[in-house]
């Protein structure tokens, strides 16, 4: 059924149940989400009156945390550490100003959306480190691209260099390529040419799925780095999410997984291309 239907059916207004989604009040598999035409099955929504008034979509989500770590959920549009003559907030920032103190230890791109971990201590920062560099945490990713895979699941191994040739990050060979492995699968087909496809990291280069799967000639919808220019305006923002993070804790050993659904801006994609309708130009 339809959020605001599942909403409406506990006894909110339209009106009420509008502002509960508005000001991040209503959960769905543990991430706030403000799309009141969602899909959901009443168990995997929950009302949170006390939860700290957000924007979903925009502001940042603290999804689970103790002493050592925090792992939040990044919105598109925010940096994930301070960059080079930039001054506004990324998602470290904020969160040193939430617990007092924050390190980063790893990054997801400024317009990808998703699960992320922040270290709230210096050793914690050096252990979380040292799992990445052993490949001891599992990241999974959800993109939405223009093309269909030949197979339900394959895998790319490739090294990967700064500049291929055009400026731009790519495939190619020399001292300082880097190996980059990620294991993909088919989720859902969405109509005749377009596919919602996860990609499992093994290693963490930057941009590894986006040059991944652009270079399989499956680009991202909205990639205004590695995409044709229809591919970008078919989308209001790079379609990836980070929607899973797998790893045992690395002071006390217990394992966590923390999933993030799509984010209502890809879920609406997801909708027009289901429908038949296609993506309507965004740029």
């Amino acid at each position: 059924m339809r959020l605001i239907d599942h909403l409406k059916g506990l006894g909110h207004s339209n009106r009420a149940a509008q502002n509960l989604l508005r000001t991040g009040k209503v959960w769905h598999q543990g991430v706030p989400v403000g799309d009141a035409v969602r899909e959901v099955t009443p168990e995997t929504v929950e009302i949170r009156p006390r939860a700290p008034r957000i924007r979903p979509g925009r502001d940042p989500a603290v999804l689970w945390h103790d002493e050592h770590m925090a792992i939040v959920w990044k919105p598109p549009g925010l940096l994930s550490v301070a960059a080079p003559r930039r001054r506004e907030d990324n998602l470290v920032s904020l969160m040193a100003r939430r617990f007092r103190a924050a390190h980063p230890v790893h990054r997801l791109d400024e317009p990808t959306s998703g699960v992320m971990m922040v270290a709230l201590t210096r050793k914690a920062q050096e252990s979380i480190k040292e799992l990445l560099f052993r490949h001891d945490i599992e990241r999974r990713y959800l993109a939405i691209v223009r093309g269909v895979p030949r197979s339900e699941t394959s895998t790319i191994s490739n090294s990967l260099v700064v500049d291929r040739g055009d400026g731009r990050r790519g495939s190619g060979h020399g001292p300082a390529a880097k190996n980059a492995t990620t294991h993909f699968r088919i989720v859902e087909p969405l109509g005749e040419a377009h596919t919602l496809v996860e990609a499992r990291l093994e290693t963490g280069r930057t941009h590894q799925v986006r040059i991944h799967l652009s270079e399989a000639n499956l680009p991202v919808l909205g990639d205004d780095r590695y995409a044709p220019p229809q591919v970008v305006r078919a989308a209001p923002r790079l379609m990836l999410h980070a929607w899973r993070l797998a790893l045992r804790h690395p002071v006390t050993g217990q394992p966590l997984e923390i999933t993030a659904p799509l984010p209502d801006d890809m879920a609406r994609v997801r909708r027009d291309l289901l429908s038949g309708g296609g993506v309507p130009r965004h740029r």
